[in-house]
């Protein structure tokens, strides 16, 4: 196991991410420039991958495996062939990653990893003794050593690598979520970056390359894989459901009953012959928004973000409906939901404590939060301005890799950029 290239270069040029979303691998030719010439993905259900401490992470060993060689294959590595080493990327809540302060530290690893492990052991629940553990040093002084040190369960990094090696490909290179994206930054810079899953949040602050904080917070809310018409028939279905449990009055004949309704004289309030044709729909109204009463059932953020939307109409059945997802998140692809408000909540709260920490440390407010994992840049941006988080601190959110860092042959894949900055900067030299 490696964390950490031992020298520039070192890594392989094949990077493939294993996160609860699915399985990205990319390539890159050449290894100062980082440029993706390759994209591949692999697909899985939720719950097939659940990060954490404790073995077990791949739920669904078998449909991880599977995803890991289909995405392989689709930038044309084939399993158990020459060159099948790879740089492996884990999710960030399968390891723990700690800015250690030593006033020295000796300059043998063989004498540095005993002091570190034993500092690790009231700040890991898990035996440091026995975890893998691999270090770096940030920066030094006379007064201060500050170290980088990743550490993981044994069981837990084997677990990952051996189904690497089951789907046919050798790790060559360990790295958690964060830290590999990081190294797609520019390092002459400040950087404040945020990598979401469907399970947690890790915020990050680097400066001119060193780590100045890292943060993982598990997220108890479950993100919404619906766009916001699909949430409307999902409710709607729900509701539908609901009156299974009903007694269900007998079927009647209409034309035993016709009668009767005829020979009665219905109340004013009840005037209607329930037998009657039924009356021209109302017109459409030219409003390019969702009808009030259609909003009724739905949340006021739904109902907000509407509002809010772009000016877009989807007609169905005589009803106007909300703009289609791609228009709620500015534009953006259609496929890409906007999340729950409880997880939108949880992720604005998130990024907001890393702002406050950025301005308390730096003496300045960011202005920009770097995106990378299953939110897009436009998803993020909407979170934060739903949640005021984005015009109290004036934020703006871009995606961490730019459009140079994937070539044209690659760019077919539509996959979300947010989604390919760790494997992008596992790739850098």
């Amino acid at each position: 196991m490696n964390f950490f290239a031992k020298a520039p270069g070192s890594r392989p040029r094949v990077a493939c991410e294993i996160a609860p979303q699915g399985v990205v691998a990319a390539r890159a030719e050449d290894a100062a420039t980082g440029v993706l010439t390759a994209i591949g993905q692999g697909t899985l259900q939720g719950g097939a991958v659940i990060p954490g401490l404790r073995p077990g992470n791949l739920v669904d060993r078998v449909a991880v495996i599977a995803a890991l060689r289909k995405a392989l294959e689709q930038i044309g590595l084939r399993p158990n062939s020459r060159g099948a080493d790879i740089s492996l990327i884990i999710p960030d809540g399968a390891c723990r990653v700690l800015l250690l302060d030593f006033e020295s530290l000796p300059g043998k690893a063989a004498e540095a990893v005993p002091l570190i492990r034993f500092r690790l052991k009231k700040l890991v629940p898990f035996d440091s003794d026995s975890a893998a553990l691999s270090y770096q040093i940030m920066s030094q002084s006379r007064q201060m050593v500050r170290v980088l040190a990743v550490t993981i369960p044994r069981d837990v990094l084997d677990e990952y690598e051996t189904a690497v090696r089951e789907a046919g490909y050798e790790p060559g290179a360990v790295l958690p979520s964060t830290l590999s994206a990081l190294a797609a930054t520019d390092a002459s810079t400040i950087s404040l970056v945020v990598n979401i899953s469907p399970l947690s949040i890790t915020t990050a602050i680097a400066r001119e390359g060193i780590l100045m904080l890292h943060r993982t917070v598990d997220l108890q809310a479950e993100p919404s894989g619906l766009s916001v018409v699909e949430q409307m028939e999902a409710e709607a279905a729900a509701a539908a459901a609901d009156t299974h449990d009903l007694a269900m009055l007998p079927l009647v004949s209409v034309e035993e009953t016709e009668a009767e309704w005829a020979a009665q004289e219905p109340l004013p309030e009840h005037g209607r012959n329930p037998y009657a044709q039924p009356a021209e729909p109302a017109p459409v109204s030219n409003s390019p928004y969702v009808q009030p009463e259609v909003l009724s059932e739905w949340s006021s953020e739904l109902h907000n973000a509407i509002l809010n939307a772009p000016t877009s109409i989807a007609v169905r059945e005589g009803v106007e409906l909300a703009p289609t997802a791609a228009e709620l998140t500015h534009h953006i692809h259609a496929g890409e939901p906007l999340p729950s408000a409880e997880y939108a909540l949880e992720v604005a709260q998130a990024v907001n404590v890393a702002a406050a920490y950025f301005e308390d440390t730096l003496a300045e407010a960011p202005s920009t939060v770097l995106c990378a994992g299953s939110l897009s840049a436009n998803q993020l941006q909407r979170v934060l301005e739903a949640e005021g988080v984005a015009e109290t601190n004036g934020l703006r959110v871009r995606d961490l890799i730019d459009a140079e860092h994937v070539a044209v042959e690659s760019t077919s894949s539509r996959m979300s950029r947010s989604l390919l900055a760790a494997v992008a900067g596992a790739v850098r030299a």
